[in-house]
C-alpha cells in the first residue's frame, strides 16, 4: 500500500469524538443540499455558437437509462434494457471567468456559452457499431491511445454527470479519450436504494463496455474514474469480468476509487475475487466526507471512502491489497459535503490529471508539501491564483522542490516578486 496522510495526524480519542459530532450535521446539510438548490432541465439543447475563448470537451456517452420525451434532457433515471450511446461536445466557458473545479450550470436552457456550460453538439444512437466509429475517431486525437471512463455517483442526472466529466477532463488537463459511463439514477436524494440496484442493474453493461473498449487495437491503456456509489458498480463489473474472462483485461491499468460508497468488507472480497493480475487500485478516501458519514450511519457498517487508512485493522488490509490510498482529508472543496473533492479541489484535479498523462501511480513522493497547503484553500481561480494564495499564506520554505517541479516558474516568479509587494503595503 502507497499511503498518502495530507491532514495533520488525530488521536483515537478525537477521531472518534469528531465522528460523532458529524453525523447529525451530515445528514440535515445532505438533505438541505441536495433539495435546497435547483438547475434548470433540458440544458443540454445545442447553442447556435461557441463563445469567443471557449473550451471544449468531446465524449462518448454509454449508457443504460431509458430516453427522455426532453430533448434537452436526452436520457431519465428510468432502466433501459438495450444501452444507448450518444456523442457530446461541451461548451466551457473562458478560463477567466470561472474557478477549477467547478461547474457553471446554465440559469435557464439554452445556456450562455460565454459564462456558463453548455452543449454544441449532441449525436444521439442505439447502434455500437457507430458509437465504436465516433470512439475511433476521437481515440486517435489522445497521445498514448488512453481512455478515461467515468463512472457516476449516487443522484445523479444525466447532465450533471456530463458537465461533470466534461469539467473534470478540462481543469486536469488529461491527455485521454473522455468515454461516460451513465447508470439510471433518478437524481434524488431520496431514491437511495432505487440508485443501488440501478448500479447493479448496470454492471453487465459496464462490463461490457470495458469489454469493447479493452478489444480495440487503437486502445493502448484504460483509466476507470469512479465516485461515490458508482464504485458498486465498477468493482462488480471488474469482479465479472475476472470471473468471465480468468482475469481483468491487461489494458485496464488504473482504477480510481473516488469517495467509494462500498462496504469495506465487500470491497475487499470484490477485490480479491480478481486474482493477481488486476489494475492498480488507487483509493481517494476522507475522514471529513460527511455523505458518506450519513451512509455509514445507514448501513451501520464502515465506507470504504471514509475510513481513516493510518489505523488498523485498514492499514494491514488495504496493504494486503495492494491498494494506494490518497488520503484527501485535508483538502477542501466547496462542496459543503466534501463528497466531490476528487473533482472540485484544484489540486487534486490536477494531480490526477499529472498522474495519468505522465503513468506515474500517485504516492507521496509526487506530492509537494507545497500542495498540501494549498489543498486547504479551495476554488482558487487559476494555477497562478492557486501559488499566489500558497505564497501569501505560507513560507516561502514549504515552496518545496515537488512543488516547484509541478508549478514551475510561476512560483519562481512569485518568490521574487513577493517581498516587493509585501514591503509596498
Amino acid at each position: 500500500m502507497r499511503l498518502i496522510s495530507l491532514s495533520a495526524p488525530r488521536s483515537d480519542g478525537q477521531r472518534r469524538t469528531l465522528g460523532r459530532r458529524r453525523l447529525v450535521p451530515a445528514g440535515l446539510l445532505l438533505l438541505g443540499g441536495f433539495t435546497g438548490c435547483a438547475t434548470p432541465t433540458g440544458v443540454l439543447l445545442p447553442v447556435s455558437a461557441p463563445a469567443p475563448g471557449a473550451s471544449t470537451v468531446e465524449m462518448l456517452v454509454a449508457t443504460t437509462r431509458t430516453p427522455a420525451a426532453d430533448p434537452g434532457e436526452l436520457f431519465s433515471g428510468g432502466r433501459d434494457l438495450s444501452e444507448s450511446y450518444a456523442n457530446i461536445t461541451v461548451s466551457i466557458p473562458p478560463d477567466n471567468v470561472r474557478q477549477i473545479g467547478e461547474v457553471q450550470w446554465p440559469q435557464q436552457a439554452p445556456g450562455d456559452a460565454a459564462t456558463e456550460f453548455v452543449t454544441l453538439k449532441v449525436d444521439v444512437t442505439q447502434d455500437r457499431a457507430q458509437a465504436k466509429e465516433t470512439f475511433n475517431r476521437l481515440n486517435k486525437q489522445a497521445p498514448g491511445r488512453t481512455v478515461l471512463v467515468f463512472v457516476h455517483g449516487f443522484n445523479n442526472r444525466f447532465e450533471d454527470a456530463v458537465f461533470r466529466l466534461a469539467q473534470f477532463v478540462h481543469d486536469s488537463r488529461a491527455n485521454a479519450t473522455p468515454v461516460l459511463f451513465t447508470w439510471p439514477s433518478r437524481g434524488s436524494v431520496f431514491a437511495y436504494g432505487y440508485d443501488l440496484e440501478s448500479a447493479s442493474f448496470s454492471r453487465d453493461a459496464l462490463e461490457g463496455l470495458l469489454r469493447w473498449l479493452a478489444q480495440n487495437p487503437q486502445v493502448g491503456e484504460i483509466d476507470v474514474l469512479a465516485h461515490s456509489m458508482g464504485n458498486w458498480v465498477t468493482l462488480e463489473a471488474l469482479r465479472q469480468m475476472a470471473i468471465r474472462d480468468g482475469r481483468i483485461a491487461p489494458k485496464i491499468r488504473n482504477v480510481m476509487l473516488a469517495a467509494p460508497d462500498v462496504d469495506f468488507d465487500v470491497s475487499r472480497t470484490q477485490i480479491l475475487a480478481m486474482g493477481p493480475q488486476r489494475p492498480d487500485f488507487i483509493l481517494f478516501s476522507s475522514e471529513r466526507d460527511k455523505a458518506l458519514a450519513v451512509s455509514r450511519k445507514l448501513w451501520g457498517a464502515p465506507r470504504l471512502g471514509d475510513i481513516n487508512p493510518d489505523v488498523e485493522p485498514f492499514r494491514g488490509q488495504l496493504a494486503k491489497e495492494r491498494i494506494s490510498v490518497l488520503d484527501v482529508s485535508g483538502f477542501r472543496s466547496t462542496d459543503p459535503l466534501q463528497h466531490g473533492t476528487f473533482a472540485e479541489n484544484p489540486q487534486i484535479v490536477q494531480l490526477i490529471g499529472r498522474s495519468l498523462n505522465s503513468g506515474q501511480v500517485l504516492t507521496d513522493s509526487r506530492v509537494g508539501l507545497g500542495e498540501r497547503v494549498m489543498g486547504l484553500t479551495a476554488g482558487a481561480a487559476s494555477t497562478v491564483g492557486q501559488a499566489a494564495g500558497l505564497a501569501a499564506t505560507a513560507p516561502l520554505a514549504v515552496i518545496d522542490p515537488t512543488t516547484r517541479e509541478h508549478y514551475g516558474e510561476r512560483i519562481e516568479s512569485l518568490t521574487e516578486t513577493l517581498p516587493a509587494t509585501i514591503q509596498a503595503q
